[in-house]
């Protein structure tokens, strides 16, 4: 990235001007801005539009068309900002806990693991829907009080199922050497692996969570993002819901397509020439 594409992804941050250093306090600021400003969604799954994970085009749909995306797209373009900034990052892939705590496929979520001028070492994610606020410290065993709840990060046991998000048998899941299971309020997110990977290795994590009929992202529409307050606002298809940071919750019923590009359009800032369709909602098979 250039000073100038730099300066565009700030804009669209609400950030004013170029930080100095890429110091902790400075990744801290631009992951919250990140969850408020670019909205956690699937759409482009249900638009038929092609997810490729190349760093220009990432940043180019976040930042000039002002869209958001799902973890690849999000962390990935992030990512190419704070390297451009300075900060050292490395891709690490994780596979995500589902129901019965059994993991997902391989390269089943992407995230951050970046180092700051202040010596810092964080695991940064701002494309896991609801999650932590501000960067979690990657050497910490004990619990993170965050906005977005009570966070550890602690080494992964034997104990965790096989893999289930294929609809297969698994394969099981022993020992797996110094991964990292991060929990929220004492749940189990993911699984994360500690080697740094590259934006290419995730590719075919990408492809399946965008063609599978097993991908929860194939099965629903969300749009998402973390309000001002401290809370957050999602639209699931026609269903919009916003929550307070201290567990108020309202959900309605949109009516008419106008309806739903209004909230997209005002609640998102994102312009849709139609509303986005499910594709699929078998998981079966």
């Amino acid at each position: 990235m250039d000073s100038e594409q730099v300066d565009a992804y700030l804009r669209r941050l609400g950030v004013g001007q170029t930080p100095a250093r890429p110091t902790d306090e400075v990744l801290r600021a631009l992951n919250l801005r990140h969850l408020r400003t670019v909205p956690f969604e699937n759409l482009s799954v249900h638009l038929g539009e092609e997810i490729v994970l190349d760093e220009k085009l990432l940043v180019d749909k976040v930042v000039g068309a002002r869209r958001g995306g799902f973890c690849y797209e999000l962390n990935g373009a992030f990512g190419a900002l704070l390297a451009a900034l300075g900060f050292e990052v490395s891709p690490l892939a994780a596979r995500v806990y589902g129901e019965g705590e059994r993991l997902g496929v391989p390269y089943d979520h992407m995230a951050l693991r970046v180092r700051t001028a202040d010596g810092g070492d964080w695991l940064a994610d701002v494309g896991f829907g609801a999650h932590s606020h501000y960067p979690l410290r990657f050497a910490e065993r004990g619990e993170q009080e965050d906005p977005g709840g009570v966070f550890r990060i602690a080494e992964a046991g034997p104990d965790a199922a096989g893999a289930g998000g294929a609809g297969g048998g698994g394969t099981g899941v022993g020992r797996e050497g110094n991964d990292l299971d991060v929990l929220r309020d004492g749940g189990r997110q993911y699984r994360l692996e500690v080697r740094p990977r590259v934006l290419g290795d995730f590719v075919t994590g990408a492809w399946w969570h965008s063609t599978s009929p097993h991908s929860h992202f194939m099965r629903s529409l969300v749009c998402s993002r973390v309000t001002e307050d401290g809370g957050r606002v999602t639209l699931s298809g026609r269903r919009l819901t916003v929550t307070d940071p201290g567990g108020g919750r309202e959900e309605r019923e949109l009516g008419g397509d106008e309806e739903v590009l209004a909230a997209y359009r005002e609640l998102f800032g994102i312009e849709l020439e139609r509303v986005p369709v499910v594709r699929s909602r078998s998981g079966d098979g």
